[in-house]
């Protein structure tokens, strides 16, 4: 059995098995649980934070211990949250696809469609001994955001803005320190660039239509260029690409649904490509992020019955 439907099967009593199926009862349920499952969930992230602040003092002494005692707090937080996924909300995470080695140096890219996605990679890197190093290829203005957007921004993640003339460099300089450092790596972008909605649904398939190709129906078409030039940069470091797909049943998928245990199972189809067998020119790169998302479009489509 994969590490990761394991964890997702864990024997622990589940504070969900107290829920009450419906009505009156169960909007107590929410009135009550809500803010003590947001409390339990993120009152730490802000321990960690200072904890973080506190690492600057390694900085002029050691970057590598600093890198260290970062990649410990980050494994502590993240292992933490996907603790309580399973021992405490009784999340199932159900795998199909490739199965993937532990401690393995990757680029994992993942269609989006809530904050929840990164709660579900979190518990798969935990699993799979990559939690403290997962990075991330964000907004620009997350890095302002106190909690998630401080942690990542003392991991060193990547925080773009969107245009390429402004990112280009800031990319190469990064990867130039992840390898430099020989940084255990689990980059993680969503190539969609945004959470999908509605709107930006069907923004894309209108764009999708005027540049002829056919328009996906859920998922939006990727922006290629921080995906190759992740491929490009990194390949004489990591080992693979993982593209991960999620699909969560209808129903609410917010982050505060998953952190307070509305919900009960997540699929996840789980492609590993050796980075010998990824192509090497942009143009290509680009081609196959396509056709990658196409495949995903047609994966969530059958999980959802059409």
């Amino acid at each position: 059995m994969d590490g990761a439907t394991a964890i997702a099967m864990g024997y622990q009593v589940k504070i969900n098995s107290l829920r009450p199926s419906g009505g009156l009862a169960l909007k107590l349920w929410h009135l009550i649980w809500t803010p003590i499952a947001l409390f339990l969930a993120f009152f730490p992230l802000a321990l960690i934070n200072l904890a973080q602040f506190l690492s600057l003092l390694l900085l002029p002494v050691s970057r590598r211990a600093y890198r260290a005692y970062n990649r410990r707090l980050a494994a502590t937080i993240w292992g933490y949250w996907a603790w309580g996924m399973d021992h405490v909300n009784g999340l199932r995470i159900e795998l199909s696809g490739d199965s993937l080695p532990v401690e393995e140096d990757a680029i994992v890219i993942a269609n989006h469609q809530t904050m929840s996605d990164v709660i579900v990679i979190l518990c798969i890197a935990f699993t799979k001994g990559r939690v403290g190093d997962c990075k991330w290829m964000v907004k620009d203005g997350l890095k302002y955001v106190p909690g998630i957007g401080w942690g990542m921004l003392f991991l060193d993640s990547l925080f773009l803005k969107r245009t390429w003339a402004d990112d280009a460099e800031q990319i190469r300089q990064t990867f130039s320190r992840y390898l430099a450092a020989k940084a255990p790596l689990w980059l993680v972008s969503f190539p969609e660039g945004t959470r999908l909605t509605a709107a930006k649904l069907e923004a894309s398939r209108a764009y999708a239509v005027k540049s002829g190709v056919t328009p996906p129906k859920h998922v939006m078409l990727p922006r290629p260029k921080g995906f190759a030039a992740s491929v490009q940069g990194l390949r004489s470091h990591v080992r693979a690409v993982y593209s991960l797909t999620i699909t969560y049943d209808p129903g609410p998928h917010s982050l505060v649904a998953i952190v307070r245990g509305d919900i009960p199972r997540v699929r996840l189809h789980v492609r590993r490509v050796e980075i010998s067998g990824m192509p090497h020119g942009e143009a290509e790169l680009v081609a196959w992020l396509n056709a990658d998302f196409y495949r995903k479009d047609a994966l969530i489509a059958a999980n959802l019955g059409g």
